[in-house]
């Protein structure tokens, strides 16, 4: 999807300087990316309190097959 937008230069460069990442383009991608999996993990935390865990369940015997 091509899109205009105004963005601070600064922060552009500053952000390119840490990432590592050689164009804007792929820049605003990463950034897209990870606004995204924070947002779907902020979803995880509204579970806490409804998964009940079994008291006796060990994973390390089905690990080995026991």
């Amino acid at each position: 999807m091509r899109t205009n937008v105004v963005l601070d230069d600064n922060l552009i460069k500053e952000a390119i300087k840490c990432s590592g990442i050689k164009t804007k383009k792929e820049l605003i991608n990463k950034a897209i990316q990870n606004f995204v999996e924070n947002c779907k993990c902020k979803d995880l935390r509204k579970l806490k309190g409804k998964i009940h865990f079994i008291e006796y369940y060990n994973y390390k015997t089905l690990r080995k097959g026991s």
